[in-house]
């Protein structure tokens, strides 16, 4: 049985913490630290609550686990930029917990996936101890999610403006390639939320441009069965995980 969560604080603001969970004595000892950054496209609707069961499957697995919550759009200091500052400072936070071992991969939901790969770009990913990053049914591109009016135009909510702006930019991950750790995508070929399509410009341009990336489209998998372990999808999620890690 997993540890109960612990929560322990980035910031100031009561959505500035995450949760430890560590995994059982008889699980197998993790050479790192996963980070569970939860969906929800940037609403305040959505917390950490529900990526619990996948948090405690990955602790049950023999990783430490980070679930982290993030001020989101419609909640003070949340959107573009404060959501983005928070998802550095949540990880420098992370990285310098003596009891979580390095590096950290990073895994993120659908509006987790677009942070997780927004982290993956920037200049101090290597820095703060990221081995390399799992989307599942990420966001990964903001102008495609704009374009299919994913989320009924959250990314527009989410960042205040439209594309083209320096606000937008700053949060897209297309504006970061390649990024700086590896990156894997997961998605589900049922996905009507965030089809695995919104990700082909990225998939495609990350590439070119010389970055690890790859992505892997599940069948009979829709957009909330990449984070249900008892969905034959998770294993697929727990491999990308694996192959993240370092060996021992």
């Amino acid at each position: 049985m997993t540890s109960s969560p612990e929560t322990r604080s980035y910031g100031e603001d009561p959505a500035q913490v995450y949760d430890v969970l560590l995994p059982p004595p008889e699980a197998p000892s993790a050479a790192g630290t996963v980070v569970v950054v939860h969906g929800g496209f940037w609403r305040r609707g959505y917390d950490r609550e529900h990526a619990l069961p996948e948090a405690r499957a990955f602790a049950a697995a023999g990783f430490p686990v980070a679930l982290v919550e993030y001020r989101r759009a419609g909640m003070p200091g949340g959107g573009v930029p404060g959501t983005l500052e928070d998802v550095r400072d949540l990880l420098a936070s992370v990285a310098s917990q003596a009891d979580l071992p390095k590096p950290l991969v990073l895994v993120g939901h659908s509006a987790g996936g677009h942070l997780v790969t927004w982290a993956a770009g920037q200049p101090w990913a290597v820095e703060r101890a990221i081995a390399g990053v799992v989307s599942l049914a990420g966001v990964v591109d903001l102008g495609a999610s704009d374009r299919l009016h994913l989320g009924s135009d959250a990314a527009r909510e989410f960042v205040g403006t439209g594309p083209g702006t320096p606000s937008w930019t700053a949060a897209d991950p297309m504006s970061t390639l390649p990024p700086k750790v590896p990156v894997r995508l997961v998605n589900g070929a049922d996905d009507d939320t965030v089809p695995p399509e919104a990700a082909d410009a990225y998939v495609s341009e990350a590439t070119v441009a010389g970055g690890d990336v790859t992505v892997q489209v599940l069948p009979n998998t829709d957009h909330m069965a990449v984070i249900d372990p008892a969905h034959p999808a998770f294993g697929a999620v727990l491999e990308a995980v694996r192959s993240l890690m370092p060996t021992r």
